[in-house]
């Protein structure tokens, strides 16, 4: 199927997600803890990627290269891959899915998902939003093109170590990505490992301290520390610390807690309790 046409496909997806979007951010927001204008940015997130997906379907160009014989040229052609696997975690329950998906059905390859146990139900309505465009799209998508994996974790090392899987793109911790790594060069598969953090900011004389005073609060503060671009260390220049840090206090002093489903709460509930005792 040529690639403009597989574009086609994330196109309906994008579709799908955009009517589904206030459901879908509230699924998140229930499932995963995030406040409502976080559940909702991330399935634009999803919408964003299918529109960049879409546009890549069009310019999967290679290489024209000239050639020491007369009258030949060389050409370069891409191929899909193969199956790719992906392994999301709770904090991004849907929106690393697509970054993974939409690319991967634009380049020919089916995908294997196997979402966090923690958060299954997102998984569920994503696949189900998917369904809804492959038949808008028709018989023309193969059989099995998505298929999703509920489980823990030996469910995500079947899909590690299966050799008919050609590409393994994992999120979660560096953990994870430790143990993942080498399991995947030993079969000689492609990984794409998105892991944790451990983010500092600096804050110099010159800064602008209105602007590092939201920035450090919103990388901090966001998705109750749970994402691995979280701020965790602040380093402030002496010259500017005692007009800084009390401020800072104040703002996480300020900071409503609780339900996110209610209007003005920014910060909701750790995942579960060994993220409280790991915090």
């Amino acid at each position: 199927m040529p690639a403009p046409r597989r574009g086609e496909l994330v196109r309906l997806l994008g579709e799908e997600l955009r009517a589904a979007k206030d459901d879908l951010g509230m699924l998140v927001t229930l499932e995963a803890g995030k406040v409502v204008s976080e559940g909702l940015g991330e399935v634009q997130e999803m919408i964003d990627i299918c529109d960049f997906a879409v546009g890549l379907s069009r310019q999967l160009y290679g290489k024209t290269i000239a050639t020491e014989r007369p009258d030949h040229r060389m050409m370069e052609t891409w191929h899909p891959l193969g199956v790719a696997g992906v392994i999301t975690a709770f904090n991004f329950p849907v929106a690393v899915w697509s970054w993974n998906a939409a690319i991967a059905f634009v380049c020919g390859d089916p995908v294997i998902w196997k979402p966090s146990e923690k958060t299954p139900l997102t998984g569920l309505a994503v696949s189900a939003i998917l369904a809804r465009a492959i038949s808008r799209f028709g018989d023309e998508a193969p059989e099995g093109l998505h298929q999703l994996l509920i489980g823990d974790r030996e469910i995500g090392e079947i899909l590690v170590d299966d050799e008919r899987v050609a590409l393994v793109s994992a999120t979660g911790s560096t953990r994870m990505g430790r143990e993942v790594g080498p399991r995947l060069a030993k079969r000689f598969a492609r990984s794409i490992l998105e892991l944790g953090g451990n983010n500092a900011a600096i804050v110099a004389p010159s800064a602008d301290l209105d602007i590092a005073l939201r920035a450090i609060a919103f990388s901090a503060i966001g998705t109750a520390g749970q994402r691995c671009t979280t701020l965790r260390r602040l380093i402030v220049h002496e010259s500017v610390y005692d007009q800084l840090v009390p401020r800072l206090a104040k703002v996480y002093g300020s900071v409503a807690i609780g339900d996110p489903r209610e209007a003005g709460t920014l910060v909701g509930p750790l995942i579960d309790r060994d993220a409280f005792e790991n915090m």
